[in-house]
């Protein structure tokens, strides 16, 4: 053991005295370095820019108390809607205060939506089922189809027996029972979605079998223009003004047996838009992204981009591009479509892509490695992009190429890439002020309706308790930034948003 001898003590304790000094000489500081620091990451987040008026601070602080009283009872409870299963979540987030103030919320445009996936499922049921002609059958596998038509559609190998939905019904016991069936067929919804959906495999096979189960009903010819009606109604009740949709543009059928093809589809989509704006003269419209499945081989998907380079020729003004669709984990990933990909570029036609990338949990995967191919091949902007967070150097090349990301909350909780949204990886990306917007995905699939449950998710589980109403408006003005409308429909559209933003801040703020 060694002990200080009386030279080393003096020293010591001057050693000790300094240290001492040192720390407490910084006690002061530390709260400074922590308040700066503070201030930086309010900075940065998304919308931490924003300056916001007088109005717009008072309804902050009336949102905020409602969101922070919400948050605490949460953290009391442990009873928190973005860490719950949206399915067992829904009727709590319906019960919230701050939803209710979402929903009045003007949020813009609607960038990522699936053609048949976005009226409410009720709708489907309750009214289409119920048209004359309309015929159910089942295929050898269990799996429910609808045609309508006249007289009965022959048998085929798929279906040996269609069946008058009319006469069905007269012949059940229970009508409202049979209809609640149809409803659980045509959604993912049930009460107990960890039991019933144990993978992601599993999920997705139940939500592709959806898309094959109900589109007999929606491309029905008068269908289809109700169907596209309906859906910018119930995109407009939720405060939506505009919507972009990936349509696979599949072929629309009349009751007589004529199908219709891709373009008279466009046109229709173009038709049933301007009947809408004739009544809702705020709504800005809709456009198509053009779309296929990538589970077909690379030479059917050079048919399609040749398909959407026409119909883009053909509907400037309605097409704004190419995509594709289907679960990224099972089918091609970009890289092995490079070749058909690269054919508008080879052409020199200009055909805009807006690429479902990252939407995975595999890293390091040659479908993780679709967000790199997709900014590669100039994504305008990315579909879900929940892996970014993992790649900084193509996170950095995104953001400084002003690429967004489209994040749908529920549906990357739903199709079980995560499973408590306050640990979607977007949080990071949030913190950081990385361009995105938010949109709903297939909503009808998951029992939602419009954009605000998504919003919602969003701004209390992903945004945390920081997230206030400088991040809702920097995601609505997002969304009308990211469009593929030109700069003076933007303008137009920025000028509609600001009108109904004011009159809602008034509206929050008096309250």
């Amino acid at each position: 053991m060694l002990v200080d001898g009386p030279s080393e003590r003096p020293a010591l304790c001057f050693l000790l005295l300094a240290v001492a000094m040192s720390f407490f000489g910084s006690a002061l500081s530390i709260d400074e370095t922590r308040a700066h620091l503070l201030l930086k990451e309010k900075m940065m987040r998304l919308g931490g820019r924003l300056v916001l008026n007088t109005k717009e601070e008072l309804a902050n602080e009336r949102l905020m108390t409602l969101k922070i009283a919400e948050m605490k009872e949460a953290m009391r409870t442990l009873i928190f809607p973005p860490s719950m299963h949206f399915f067992q979540a829904k009727h709590l987030i319906e019960r919230s205060q701050v939803f209710n103030i979402l929903r009045m919320m003007p949020k813009g445009a609607a960038l990522h939506l699936h053609d048949i996936g976005i009226v409410t499922m009720d709708w489907l049921v309750r009214n289409v089922t119920y048209r004359p002609h309309c015929h159910i059958c089942f295929t050898p596998r269990g799996i429910m189809q609808f045609r309508f038509a006249h007289p009965t559609p022959r048998p085929s190998e798929k279906c040996s027996k269609w069946i008058l939905l009319e006469d069905y019904r007269k012949r059940v016991q229970n009508v409202t029972e049979f209809d609640d069936s149809l409803l659980r067929n045509f959604t993912l919804v049930t009460q107990h979605p960890e039991v019933i959906y144990t993978n992601q495999n599993v999920v997705w096979s139940k939500f592709e079998t959806i898309f094959f189960t109900i589109s007999g009903l929606i491309h029905y010819a008068p269908v289809f223009r109700d169907y596209v009606f309906r859906s910018m109604q119930e995109f407009y009740e939720d405060n939506v003004l505009y919507m972009e949709i990936r349509a696979r543009l599949l072929p629309v059928y009349e009751l007589s047996g004529e199908h219709h093809d891709e373009e008279w589809s466009v046109k229709t989509y173009q038709e049933v838009a301007q009947k809408f704006v004739e009544t809702h003269p705020e709504f800005i419209g809709i456009k198509i992204i053009y779309s296929d499945h990538r589970s077909k081989d690379v030479a059917v998907i050079a048919e399609s981009i040749r398909m959407a380079m026409g119909l883009r020729i053909k509907f400037p003004t309605v097409v704004a591009g190419f995509d594709l669709v289907g679960h990224e984990d099972t089918g091609h990933s970009l890289h092995d479509y490079k070749e058909a990909l690269m054919i508008p570029a080879k052409d020199g036609v200009k055909l805009p892509y807006f690429f479902h990338a990252g939407e995975t949990d595999w890293q390091g995967t040659s479908i993780d490695r679709n967000i790199l191919d997709a900014l590669m091949l100039n994504t305008t902007r990315i579909g879900h992009g929940f892996a970014l967070s993992k790649h900084p150097a193509v996170r950095t090349y995104s953001w400084k190429k002003d690429i967004p990301i489209e994040v749908c909350p529920i549906s990357n909780q739903v199709l079980k890439l995560v499973s408590d949204l306050r640990n979607h990886p977007v949080a990071t990306l949030m913190a950081t002020g990385h361009p995105m917007v938010i949109s709903s995905d297939d909503p009808a699939m998951f029992g939602a309706k419009g954009l605000s449950y998504d919003f919602y998710e969003v701004f209390m589980g992903i945004g945390g308790m920081k997230a206030d109403l400088r991040t809702l408006k920097q995601l609505a003005m997002n969304s009308i930034k990211y469009s593929t409308l030109l700069e003076s429909e933007k303008n137009t559209f920025m000028e509609i948003w600001k009108k109904r933003w004011d009159k809602f801040i008034a509206d929050v703020a008096t309250k």
